[in-house]
């Protein structure tokens, strides 16, 4: 059965199929890429977080019924439109063959939590098992935005898990991690603090077609992967040099310069969209509550202090007063006038207005990840000079990625806001934009809830023209001034750093590790 998309009949049918398959040549000797990554990895549950990390954890040993190539257009990746075939049959890590069960519930799962996902949801009407091989999603309207939800590039990510682990309740992790991708996760050697490893897995087809961007052949030409965390950047930027390590993926910008200055290493920006800094309100907790609270951060934040204070570097940040990346097809600077402006005065008269009463904002403060280090001091002193009480906490990323998931009051363990990066492949538009949804306990950490914004991102899922998309996003854009969910802060662009004999790392929004080779 081939890949159809059938408005008339509303419905989508899908075969798990890898089509024509090409297999890696096998090594030589064993090829082990050390890399050192921009977190530890402690929460392995690609669906439960969105944490970056997690995510590339997830392409790592996960498939994707679709990708996104370097042009943005959605391709089959663990669907093909040829008919299946006895010696073609895609395998979980554990042997057993992948079925239309499995992905049916791992659709399910990823949209419980996913913004995307959950939009999706709403436009379907059955998803139907047809037989071992295929499954039919059946729509109760047309919609554009089924392929597009199912190839999303980032978090969240709807990776294909087995029936049995995909089962798992979308707010528990998950602790079985067979995965069917390139790579197989070594639980055995995960030692949380100092790294994880990965081995090829040698019974992975990879389709026939080049690699491009997320989407295309998969072909693995390192025998692992080891990802050592080391906290201390100086440290692994001289693990880099010495050649203890081979690869860098976030490297703070004030060091690029020794970078280099070494003749084995090179710099490469393998993210051309760039991401943008966000801070991120929870509407739960007095006084953000409050719209017209959430309202005086935008005129008490700037973009230019932030983008100076982490990135340093004009060439590597520009400002863009919109939601949208600068740049991308849905970009405006509608309704933004006079906002992120650092106007002090017109962040006070609006608390004043909303009757503040000097409750401290609990500020997460994220202290070893060198490209998130210092927002929060920022936006601590901005929010003051507002006429906020700030009392920021510090913590390491994925204590901040665990506690951002509760809904406890601030004085109790939760929190009043944070300050997180996005890739722009995860917020080109306001169906994608996961802290665009407002859908109140079904919208990300934060919570917002606003049937004015979830009315739009419908419209805009129904919505096929891109002239008529743009005027949706830019009402969404307007909306969100008057009914904060997030604050943007700016773009930025980075790079990683490589020993010169490690090849092959593919430009795309997402670090992964096929294609690529180490002499």
């Amino acid at each position: 059965m081939s890949l159809q998309r059938c408005l008339v009949a509303l419905a989508v049918v899908a075969s798990l199929v890898t089509g024509p398959v090409v297999w890696a040549p096998p090594a030589t000797a064993e090829t082990t890429l050390r890399v050192v990554m921009h977190s530890d990895l402690k929460i392995v549950d690609p669906i439960w977080t969105t944490a970056y990390i997690v995510r590339n954890h997830g392409y790592l040993i996960y498939d994707t019924l679709f990708s996104m190539d370097a042009k943005g257009e959605i391709k089959p990746q663990m669907v093909d439109k040829s008919e299946v075939s006895k010696d073609q049959l895609m395998l979980w890590h554990d042997g057993k063959p992948v079925t239309a069960e499995d992905c049916v519930a791992s659709i399910k799962r990823w949209a419980a939590k996913d913004s995307m996902g959950q939009k999706m949801m709403g436009f379907v009407k059955d998803i139907q098992v047809v037989n071992p091989k295929t499954f039919k999603i059946t729509l109760n309207e047309p919609t554009g935005l089924v392929l597009g939800a199912l190839g999303k590039p980032s978090s969240n990510v709807p990776f294909m898990m087995p029936k049995r682990v995909a089962d798992t309740d979308p707010n528990t992790q998950i602790s079985d991690f067979t995965g069917s991708g390139p790579f197989v996760f070594k639980k055995d050697e995960w030692k949380p603090g100092d790294k994880a490893v990965y081995a090829k897995f040698d019974k992975y087809k990879p389709r026939a077609e080049a690699p491009s961007g997320l989407a295309g052949g998969k072909v693995v030409k390192v025998d692992r992967v080891e990802w050592k965390w080391i906290p201390d950047h100086q440290t692994a930027i001289n693990a880099l040099l010495a050649g203890e390590v081979d690869m860098l993926e976030s490297p703070p910008h004030d060091l690029y310069p020794v970078l280099k200055a070494d003749a084995n290493v090179r710099l490469l920006n393998g993210n051309p969209l760039g991401n943008q800094y966000t801070f991120r309100f929870n509407a739960l907790a007095k006084p953000f509550d409050n719209a017209k609270v959430r309202q005086a951060v935008f005129y008490a934040f700037n973009q230019e202090d932030f983008l100076k204070a982490v990135i340093g570097d004009p060439a590597y940040y520009k400002t863009c007063k919109g939601f949208f990346p600068c740049g991308s097809p849905l970009s405006s600077t509608k309704g933004m006038d006079g906002l992120l402006e650092s106007n002090f005065e017109k962040s006070k008269a609006l608390l004043k207005e909303a009757g503040y009463d000097g409750t401290p904002i609990v500020l997460m403060h994220s202290t070893d990840l060198a490209v998130l280090t210092n927002l929060a001091p920022v936006a601590k002193s901005l929010l003051e000079k507002g006429g906020f009480k700030v009392d920021m906490v510090s913590m390491d990323w994925q204590t901040l990625v665990a506690r951002r998931a509760k809904k406890d009051p601030p004085a109790q363990g939760g929190w009043h806001a944070f300050l997180t990066s996005w890739v722009a492949a995860d917020i080109l538009n306001p169906v994608m934009m996961g802290f665009m949804n407002a859908s109140c306990d079904k919208a990300m950490f934060g919570w917002p809830c606003d049937k004015e914004i979830e009315s739009l991102r419908d419209q805009f899922a129904r919505e096929a023209n891109p002239a008529k998309q743009k005027a949706i996003a830019e009402a969404v854009q307007v909306r969100e001034t008057q009914y904060p969910t997030h604050i943007p802060l700016g773009q930025w662009y980075g790079a990683f750093a490589l020993r010169k004999n490690v090849d092959g790392v593919l430009e795309a929004p997402v670090t992964i590790f096929w294609n690529v080779t180490k002499k």
